[in-house]
């Protein structure tokens, strides 16, 4: 099977800004995208994009999830970016015109269509280092995409560090490249040396998110994460997980959590971890490492409160359960 996001339909919808006004959604080829060379985000970075699924339920229907959210945090990243000002409507309207275009290709479950909003900064001026660009392009790719844990599922080994950050404090909360990128080597270095699956950044013992994916801590009926502030990605899955857990009669605590709480309280029996993200929704997380030591959460394995929020997600986002918070668009 291709690996995950590498497989794109053969057309995309897409609208430019002229420095005045957006253009209306257009449906192009997805192969190709015209830039200058000089183009603004190709040397200052000026770019940010979102990941949402779009569903197929049992009657045929496909429904895309927490479209509002993502479109809302994209307007965010930009205005963060100074970026030109995202109109909402228009893409809303982009992503369910590309969505209905390609209804038919959105795999059943458990597979699903997923769906990449991006804005880019487009005007010609290598001269504007300490400026923004003053036109732009946003476009809509789509990606059908399988069961992410079809290989099996298992639990993840973290490196926690404490030393660096995912990225600059001010620009956590922006979904931007730059902020991918900046997590890659320390990443692939925890890869090399400890076999950590990813890096769970921890700047001064303030333990955050890794470098794709926020991170959850299960203690019994409570669940810890860090409060929302500029410093790290407001993730949709997050929020969506959280939900669903005060609905179930969960403890849900937004709050500073330390490296040392966190290792205490996974080493006692029945402790989870977990990351969420819109691919995997919940993975869970099976050893900690800090300073050279491994810190199995609870028993190692994968946990049963992580499956089974997972489960409550995939249930709704497939249309097994009701749609009782109103998160799912018809296309």
């Amino acid at each position: 099977m291709a690996a995950f996001g590498s497989v794109f339909m053969p057309e995309m919808a897409i609208s430019w800004f002229d420095g005045t006004q957006w253009s209306g959604t257009e449906v192009v080829s997805s192969s190709s995208l015209q830039l200058h060379p000089g183009a603004h985000v190709l040397h200052y970075s000026s770019t940010c994009f979102e990941g949402l699924k779009a569903f197929r339920h049992e009657d045929g229907n496909v429904k895309i999830f927490r479209m509002d959210r993502n479109v809302a945090r994209l307007a965010q990243s930009s205005e963060l970016l100074s970026l030109p000002k995202v109109d909402q409507a228009l893409l809303s309207e982009m992503i369910t015109t590309i969505v209905a275009r390609f209804a038919a290709e959105v795999p059943a479950r458990p597979g699903s269509m997923y769906i990449r909003p991006t804005h880019i900064g487009t005007e010609a001026a290598i001269g504007k280092a300490a400026a923004p660009t003053t036109t732009s392009c946003m476009y809509v790719l789509l990606s059908p995409v399988g069961d992410y844990f079809a290989g099996g599922d298992r639990a993840l080994r973290l490196l926690l560090d404490d030393s660096g950050m995912r990225c600059a404090a001010h620009m956590g909360m922006v979904k931007s490249g730059g902020n991918y990128a900046s997590a890659l080597r320390p990443t692939l270095k925890a890869k090399a040396e400890v076999q950590a699956d990813q890096v769970l950044f921890c700047p001064g013992g303030d333990v955050q998110e890794t470098g794709a994916a926020n991170f959850l801590l299960i203690d019994g009926d409570e669940i810890i994460t860090k409060a929302l502030d500029s410093s790290f990605l407001h993730g949709v899955t997050r929020d969506s997980i959280l939900t669903l857990a005060r609905d179930a009669g969960m403890k849900v605590s937004e709050r500073e959590l330390r490296i040392e709480e966190l290792l205490e309280r996974a080493a006692k029996p029945g402790c989870e971890a977990a990351l969420s993200g819109t691919a995997a929704v919940l993975a869970p997380v099976g050893t900690l490492i800090h300073q050279g030591k491994e810190y199995p959460v609870g028993n190692g394995a994968v946990g049963a409160t992580t499956l089974k929020l997972r489960k409550a997600l995939n249930d709704l986002q497939w249309g097994v359960s009701e749609d009782k918070f109103g998160w799912l668009t018809q296309v």
